[in-house]
């Protein structure tokens, strides 16, 4: 399966769970993590034992160093587990490799924070993962500890799962202004490609179509300023200019209509997208669900990105079919179109779905294409509504 995209390091999958998906999910982390946690338990802290108790006799030294790769794959174990299980991506582990001789780099593997975060996950994940297996046998038969107690414990485990085995707080930090600069260097450079396509719209459109009423007026006021005005030639060029001046004023308002539609701007998301979808030549079903109504700036973002997608689908996907979601995630708005067509699409340098994504990351959004050979393509954006 190819997937480009262009994520931040806490993004949710592409795919959109159902609710009752991630509660079945987090309910089964809850129960089949305790025979985990308890192997992990034992063998980290046996092996730390005795690796210690016979570091004096040189046995303890391997010991230590399988213990430290124990805890090193048992890590990156729960950061799958906890993607999988409770929609929480966990960046992969960056670990100190050091240099020089092996005990260099022995030595700096052993004093990598990213170790003892996750030496500290481990110790904490096993007694409360017997609270954990407790509550998640109880869910079982009680409905309502189902409901509210179960998400409420993943909640709190995923949150734990973050502190301890993501990137410390001043690396995220760091990540966060690096992504920030990125998002603004590519919202001024979508910005700038957006004047020069409003500026040569109206240079090779409407511009010339006002020069050519001008010319054609000034022609007939010659004839009027005659001794002997041609009437019949003056019908003409007055039909003329009044015809360039209809097209002038039609494309103006294409334009106006690109850079901000009006039934947008009246209606909102639901009706703007309707419209889109009636003008495709591949049928499309629209699904809008936005409640309480999103800020301009995420609205016309979500706009441009299905109307790409649909004039992608229509042009290069060979599609029977498309498929457009939108809906409300806590302070973001997702927009997801699918198709049913040949595959292949991705972020391309240039491309119009890296424009897009180029868009979308002026407010902070991100844009994601799965797209294997033979479909189903998703082009999917997270757009928050605070920034």
């Amino acid at each position: 399966m190819t997937a480009e995209n262009v994520r931040m390091p806490n993004e949710k999958p592409a795919t959109h769970v159902p609710g009752w998906a991630r509660a079945l999910r987090t309910e089964l982390f809850l129960v089949a993590s305790f025979p985990l946690r308890l192997v992990q338990f034992v063998l980290v802290v046996c092996g730390t034992v005795i690796g210690i108790a016979t570091v004096v006799v040189w046995v303890g030294i391997p010991i230590l160093a399988a213990t430290m790769w124990l805890v090193r794959a048992f890590g990156d174990l729960e950061r799958g587990w906890v993607r999988w299980a409770l929609g929480v991506d966990v960046p992969d582990a960056q670990r100190a490799q050091g240099d020089g001789n092996w005990a260099r780099r022995w030595r700096a593997r052993a004093t990598d924070p990213t170790l003892w975060r996750e030496v500290a996950y481990l110790m904490l994940a096993f007694p409360i993962g017997i609270v954990e297996f407790a509550v998640g046998l109880v869910a079982i038969i009680v409905v309502p500890v189902a409901i509210w107690i179960v998400p409420a414990l993943g909640w709190l485990h995923a949150q734990l799962a973050v502190t301890l085995l993501g990137p410390p707080k001043a690396r995220r930090a760091e990540a966060r202004a690096q992504q920030l600069q990125a998002s603004r260097a590519r919202g001024v450079d979508a910005a700038e490609a957006e004047r020069r396509r409003i500026e040569r719209d109206l240079h090779d459109g409407a511009q010339q179509r006002l020069v050519s009423v001008a010319m054609t007026l000034g022609r007939a006021k010659a004839k009027v300023d005659g001794t002997e005005p041609d009437t019949a030639a003056l019908r003409d060029l007055i039909d003329e200019a009044h015809t360039d001046a209809k097209v002038a004023v039609s494309e103006l308002r294409d334009l106006a209509r690109g850079i901000y539609p009006a039934v947008l701007a009246d209606r909102g998301l639901d009706a703007a997208l309707s419209a889109q979808a009636a003008k495709s030549p591949v049928p499309v079903e629209v699904s809008v669900d936005v409640a309480p109504r999103p800020p301009a700036a995420v609205e016309t973002t979500g706009y441009f990105i299905v109307g790409e997608s649909l004039t992608n689908i229509a042009k290069h996907s060979g599609a029977d079919h498309a498929w457009v979601r939108v809906w409300r995630e806590d302070d973001t708005v997702v927009v997801e179109v699918t198709d049913d067509g040949r595959g292949g699409a991705g972020l391309r340098p240039g491309g119009g779905l890296s424009g897009l994504a180029d868009r979308a990351a002026t407010i902070d959004g991100t844009v994601t294409v799965v797209s294997p050979p033979g479909g189903p393509t998703v082009v999917r954006a997270v757009l928050p509504c605070t920034w």
